[in-house]
């Protein structure tokens, strides 16, 4: 309490020091000004004054647009005329050709004096007494000089050259809105909610409707809400400067949703002038057009609270998570090749996600991005969902509908890095504010994209605020952190000479690693059941183990070492995968040193990697059966799972976010034969549970045969909970097929064959053992008993106890 409070002192002291420092500078006479207006009140309306403004400094830093506390010279101010009480009430409207100031009600009609030939206005109102709505009480913020005026005590009616009238309220007549307690949390990057005061916001203040905007640059000299409402001239609506906070804001009476609106910034350094759209702004136009869009987010009707309830309960752990990775707009294309909506996505993709089996959809990023071909990784507007595919609501409504349907939705968030358009986050107020000023911290080589400078609160703040934004309005289940690996090393992808090492001469990013505990520190706590997943490409520990423990605090990681191994002998030729027999051994010395996902994701089939079945060796028939086989194989390794959209059907081509998938494969009997096995796969591992119960502990897992190189085989058990849940799992990476191949089992009895990746429902040779295997009381590799199978070419079986 006593830090707040002489942080409040603190601002008070600064502001009145401000305010002082800038008179001083002006050097103006303000009850003269005052009377040579006075006594010339009567003239026209757009007569311009004979005052230059190089006898009011302060006049003339407003019309330059460079005045700071546009509040202390604009709207209502005291006339201080001895033995004549008036009001000065001020206003710049360079596009007008008269302004008549409307008080009280009924209205009078004060017109006002065109002191400048650059559109600035003056109108004397005189005041006989205090009349209701001004008092003497100055409101938080107000300067000095500033009586409280209600702010509907007038209202200015602005003609322009086409003769037609606007009557409006007076922005300058309004309080400021942030309170000290923003400021402060503001600065201290606690203000975990701060979508809710920066940015664009529709409100009602004193019964007006209209527009609030905030935001920070602390380097500015001039900061001016511009749009399609104001000629975009930054002249017209300069912000309230909150002092040393570097936070401005202002309220600007009548403007509604659909308006379009940037930042004007004119910086203290080399008064660099930028044009920025909004970075907190919930909407954005469609590239190539740039600027913010004022939407009201609130109010949508939420239906999903059951699935709220249970995922407060959901064991994730211990429960089946899997995971279809979606583009937006190439999943499918209308005719035409035009995008599909929000609405329309939810008709389609959402019974097609719950019939194939899967529990989660992972989407892209959804957060509004100026380049196609950037997939949303290069994100401009971090508060602002794409307007590609519809509204905000629109997609609100989708996420509604999966819940509802009973899928989770997981989004791409990219805070390790952002672009350099020159209306987004870079150089935002003439100075690196959001990233660090020396490339070495603050250029990323590969992506030619900019670094978050982490150890800076505010920016921490708007990260944080941003993960928490999307978990709170849009009700999304979990992020997937994207390049958390080029976060983490100082000299990712960097050459000696080419980065900087931290104060202890180490390579470890110590900010960013402070940044990200923190970041699932927050989350969790402010919205528990939800999930932080890592793309993590290293071998950085315990990134899925609590902060407490000494870890990230990530619930999931993003398993790439088994991606890769796997890839790559997938993409051998049988004939040498008995000398690389290691490659899929090897992920069982770590399975579960983390809490894994398994990815076959969107940057496997891509800028010539190929598509998965076409990575595969062999004629078409081989290359099927080797497809067939991996999906087999990647079902029943430990760790949750993670497929990108085409995978399913066993696209040929690359994917290109401009085309929608090749579904017309699907008339083909092979195709289908892919689609069908994944949908089974989805279905099985979810109702066995020996295959998702113990997927992060070693209990779950035992090897039953691991030597035979040889003949490219691997066979292993997978436990549930419970003793009596268990799967056998033979894998033949070969194109022999293997008669009377002999596996050791831990238990008497018939072992039903419950999965054959090589059935000819899925387009296989149809060879197997039909119905299944009992087992024989012959030692085998350790057991007491085994089985003697058949084991298809290129092949995947699955084995269940058959219980009594």
């Amino acid at each position: 309490m006593l830090r707040s409070q002489v942080f409040y002192v603190a601002i008070e002291i600064i502001e009145s020091f401000q305010r002082l420092c800038a008179k001083i500078d002006a050097g103006h006479d303000n009850w003269r000004h005052e009377l040579s207006i006075l006594e010339n009140a009567g003239t026209p309306a757009d007569a311009a004054s004979t005052i230059s403004p190089s006898a009011n400094p302060e006049m003339d830093l407003l019309l330059r647009a460079e005045h700071s506390d546009p509040f202390h010279f604009l709207g209502p101010h005291p006339a201080n005329l001895p033995g004549k009480p008036a009001l000065a009430i001020r206003t710049l409207q360079p596009h007008a050709t008269q302004v008549v100031v409307l008080w009280g009600k009924p209205a009078e009609e004060y017109p006002a004096t065109r002191i400048h030939a650059d559109g600035l206005y003056e109108a004397i109102v005189p005041l006989t007494n205090m009349p209701a709505g001004i008092s003497s009480r100055k409101s938080p913020g107000a300067s000095s000089d500033a009586l409280d005026i209600a702010p509907t005590a007038y209202r200015l009616r602005i003609t322009y050259p086409d003769g037609k009238s606007w009557d409006t309220y007076d922005p300058y007549a309004f309080p400021p809105l942030l309170t000290d307690l923003d400021l402060y949390l503001l600065g201290e990057g606690t203000h975990y909610q701060n979508y809710e005061k920066l940015g664009a916001h529709v409100r009602e203040v004193a019964g007006v409707c209209g527009v609030h905007f905030g935001v920070w640059a602390p380097n500015a000299k001039r900061v001016s809400v511009v749009g399609n409402f104001n000629s975009w001239d930054g002249r017209v609506n300069p912000m309230r400067s909150r002092a040393s906070t570097g936070v401005w804001e202002i309220f600007i009476p009548g403007l509604s949703k659909g308006d379009l609106y940037k930042f004007e910034i004119r910086s203290r350094f080399n008064d660099v002038l930028t044009l920025k759209a909004d970075p907190y702004g919930f909407a954005g136009e469609l590239r190539p057009k740039s600027s913010s869009v004022v939407v009201d987010i609130e109010g949508y009707a939420w239906q999903d609270s059951e699935w709220l309830d249970r995922r407060l309960r959901f064991d994730w752990q211990h429960a089946p998570i899997s995971i279809y990775e979606v583009h937006f707009g190439s999943w499918r294309r209308a005719d035409g090749g035009r995008w599909l909506t929000y609405s329309e996505m939810g008709d389609e993709l959402i019974p097609y996600v719950k019939q194939m089996g899967y529990t989660h959809i992972e989407l892209m990023p959804m957060m509004e991005h100026p380049f196609d071909a950037s997939w949303g990784y290069q994100t401009i507007g971090y508060f602002a969902v794409t307007s590609r595919y519809g509204s905000p609501k629109d997609f609100m409504a989708f996420v509604d509908r999966c819940h509802q349907a009973g899928i989770g939705v997981l989004l791409d968030w990219t805070p390790g890095h952002f672009p350099r358009d020159a209306h987004g986050l870079s150089f935002f107020d003439g100075t690196h504010l959001y990233e660090h000023a020396d490339p070495r911290r603050g250029a990323h080589p590969d992506w030619g994209t900019l670094i978050f400078n982490y150890g800076r609160n505010e920016v921490q703040n708007f990260l944080l605020s941003n993960a928490l934004f999307w978990l709170d309005k849009y009700h999304i289940d979990g992020l997937r952190v994207d390049a958390v690996a080029s976060m983490l090393y100082l000299d990712y992808s960097r050459r000696q000479g080419e980065w900087l090492p931290n104060q202890f001469g180490g390579r470890e990013n110590l900010e960013a690693i402070a940044f990200l505990k923190r970041l699932n520190e927050v989350v969790h706590t402010r919205q528990p059941g939800t999930l932080m997943i890592a793309e993590e490409s290293t071998s950085w520990p315990s990134v899925s183990r609590p902060t407490y423990a000494g870890g990230l605090g990530f619930d999931l990681k993003w398993n790439m070492g088994w991606m890769n191994d796997t890839l790559r002998y997938f993409a051998l030729d049988p004939i040498h995968r008995k000398f690389h027999h290691g490659e899929l051994t090897f992920s069982m010395l770590y399975a579960f040193n983390e809490n894994f996902i398994l990815p076959l994701s969107h940057d496997e089939v891509v800028h010539g990697k190929r598509s998965l079945i076409a990575k595969m060796p062999g004629d078409d028939m081989h290359k099927f059966a080797n497809l067939r086989l991996l999906y087999g194989y990647f079902y029943a390794h430990p760790g949750k799972k993670l497929l990108f959209m085409g995978s399913e059907i066993a696209q040929w081509s690359e994917w290109w976010e401009n085309t929608s998938l090749d579904w017309h494969l699907l008339q083909y009997a092979p195709h289908q034969g892919i689609q069908r096995l994944l949908k089974d796969l989805n279905h099985l591992y979810a109702k066995e549970p020996a295959l998702h119960d113990l997927e992060f502990e070693w209990q779950g897992f035992e090897w039953l045969e691991v030597h035979d190189a040889d003949a490219s085989v691997l066979a292993f058990l997978r436990r549930g909970r419970r003793a009596e849940d268990f799967l056998a799992v033979v894998c033949n990476f070969t194109p022999v097929a293997r008669e009377d191949y002999r596996l050791g089992v831990p238990e008497p009895g018939f072992y039903r064959e419950i999965l054959n990746t090589d059935s000819a429902y899925y387009s296989g040779s149809d060879a197997g053992n039909t119905g299944g295997v009992r087992a024989e009381p012959i030692p085998w590799s350790g057991r007491p008993h085994s089985i003697k199978i058949k084991l298809p070419p290129l092949s995947v079986l699955y084995f269940k106890p058959q219980r009594d």
